[in-house]
């Protein structure tokens, strides 16, 4: 992320970009998270700019580590797109009871249209669920203003706060007027200094403590409503009072070019809702409209209140993105059919992917593939058209035991299931362990796609890497030794690429057996391929130097660790692969 400024001092920043500045200048001492489109830039955004920023193996852990840090009165931001906040919700739900010392924005990303996405979900519904404050920026100012402002509510009411960006305020590039010069580090931001202060009747949310924490929490919701009526993040734009609208996010400015006539009531926060204002507001014009992406969420809570708004067809514009075409047939109240868009290009696996072998190899056999989600879930795809299902993070081991329980034998054997390296250490491992714990009659097949990253979002690195988000080496989890600790005895690695005629060998095997295996289908990312194989070459270097220094091999074996390496792609031949 590197910037430059006019000669205003005006930045040109996506959304994501602007809250990552606004975290660096509000003093974030901790930024945390999963990647996920489009959410995935504000880390490394942050990380670009000197912040402190890691990834988590998945949206819970990096809810709860953000929130270890807020009991210490840091300021933390945790990141996620929306189905991620599905993964931490059951932090969420809890740490709204329990309160937070510093600062906690957890920044969720919608995507509308699902650009990128197996759902549509809307999570200013989890606002509401959840009983936590959500700030809607509506472009990169407004994200990056609006930051600090979630700061100060967090810390004032000591309750966490959800930030929500969509698809294209998170992408989108506007003019950006910081608090402080690029490259200037801020004199004061405002942040307490870290200090832990027992509380334990506060913190340990046994029902004892939740049931009056659970008062405190509708208490601070009222106070804040009564804030956000009087002073909260929103603003009147008082022009023809012929046609009022209520909107927020990236609807406003839809609205403000479809409707440049209209007076505008743009909410900031959303929840709670200033209800006061908005019934004064639908007051003073003759015909009031909600404009909103996704769900009907502020036209329900209007009208719930009594007040006579109108809102989009639900059975057209409740679906996919809106834009200033969709929003001028809104306030025309035309409801005719909308031109059908032309036909894209379908997505498909990168030339080179090692993942084509792979799913080859599984329609070859006939398998019934339980899949999951990542640029591999591509092949379910013509051409290749081999995987059967996909539903969430994780999903693909549970799917597969499930078919195998209940199928006839001679179905049940050909199920197996198909799960990403950074995938299977986000949501797989409990599959594991339920696959050793409960194991079909007909026994299993799992197949770890292992390209060293995390490719669909952009090529981040996972646990499974060796690499932290800044690229520092560190401790590199072992799928092997996962797959051996939950149970699992027969555990094969081979490079689907190289040794395909292997692959499909020691798999049909596998699925004649009524035994577990696990296959780690291990070949780099075609995209990503050079950066592995420097950081695998280093890595060998280390351990062979080790080795050297105790006189034997790093891994404990008595083999050729330290020179046996292929050194034309030391990653396609892990000499550790015993």
């Amino acid at each position: 992320m590197h910037p430059s400024q006019d000669s205003s001092g005006r930045l040109l920043l996506s959304g994501n970009e602007a809250v990552a500045l606004s975290a660096l200048h509000c003093g974030v001492a901790l930024g945390t998270g999963y990647p996920g489109t489009p959410s995935t830039e504000i880390l490394e955004g942050f990380d670009a700019l000197g912040g402190r920023a890691q990834w988590a193996p998945n949206e819970k852990v990096a809810a709860e580590v953000a929130l270890g840090a807020a009991f210490a009165r840091a300021r933390v931001i945790c990141t996620m797109k929306h189905v991620g906040l599905n993964v931490a919700a059951d932090v969420l739900f809890t740490m709204t009871y329990s309160g937070v010392e510093g600062g906690y924005v957890l920044i969720v990303a919608d995507d509308p249209g699902m650009a990128s996405s197996q759902n549509e979900q809307d999570s200013r519904r989890y606002a509401e669920a959840a009983a936590a404050p959500m700030f809607e920026p509506a472009d990169s100012q407004d994200a990056y203003d609006l930051l600090r402002t979630a700061f100060e509510v967090s810390e004032r009411w000591h309750i966490p706060v959800l930030f929500r960006m969509t698809t294209r305020v998170c992408h989108s590039k506007s003019p950006v007027t910081p608090r402080f010069p690029l490259g200037v580090a801020p004199a004061e931001t405002g942040a307490p200094a870290p200090e832990f202060v027992r509380n334990i009747a506060g913190r340990v949310m046994v029902p004892g403590h939740a049931k009056p924490a659970h008062r405190r929490l509708r208490a601070k919701l009222a106070d804040l409503q009564a804030w956000n009526e009087a002073q909260g993040p929103n603003r009147i734009e008082r022009r023809n009072a012929a046609l009022g609208v209520i909107t927020s996010g990236i609807s406003y400015h839809h609205v403000r070019e479809a409707a440049p006539d209209a007076s505008v009531l743009k909410l900031g926060l959303s929840h709670p809702l200033p209800m006061k204002t908005i019934r004064e507001f639908a007051a003073s014009v003759e015909r009031c409209v909600v404009v909103e992406e996704n769900d009907p969420w502020l036209a329900t809570a209007c009208r719930a209140a009594g007040l006579a708004v109108e809102a989009k067809d639900d059975s057209i514009f409740r679906f996919g993105e809106l834009n200033v075409d969709r929003v001028r047939r809104i306030l025309a109240r035309d409801s005719g059919p909308e031109p059908v868009p032309p036909r894209g290009r379908p997505p498909e696996l990168c030339a080179g992917c090692p993942h084509r072998s792979s799913f080859e190899v599984l329609k070859e056999l006939d398998c019934i593939v339980s899949g999951d989600i990542g640029c591999y879930t591509l092949a379910a795809l013509p051409p290749i058209a081999a995987m059967d299902m996909m539903i969430d993070m994780g999903a693909a081991v549970g799917m597969g035991l499930g078919l195998r329980h209940v199928l006839p034998r001679e179905q049940a054997k050909r199920v197996v299931s198909v799960i990403g390296d950074s995938t299977f250490l986000h949501g797989g491992l409990p599959g594991l362990v339920e696959m050793a714990y409960n194991p079909p009659a007909t026994g299993h097949v799992l197949v770890i796609l292992d390209n060293g990253t995390t490719a669909m979002t952009g090529q981040q690195e996972h646990p499974g890497t060796g690499r932290k988000l800044d690229g520092a080496a560190t401790y590199q989890v072992s799928y092997e030794d996962m797959a051996r600790a939950a149970g699992v005895k027969n555990v094969i690695v081979l490079n689907p690429v190289r040794e395909k005629a292997r692959f499909k060998e020691l798999l049909s095997e596998a699925l004649r057996k009524d035994e577990l295996t696990v296959f780690i289908a291990r070949s780099p990312c075609i995209l990503a391929a050079g950066r592995i194989v420097a950081w695998q070459k280093e890595r060998q270097a280390q351990e062979a130097a080790a080795a050297a220094e105790q006189g034997s091999c790093a891994c404990g074996q008595d083999c050729a660790c330290a020179g046996g390496a292929d050194e034309s792609n030391p990653v396609l031949n892990s000499p550790h692969e015993h």
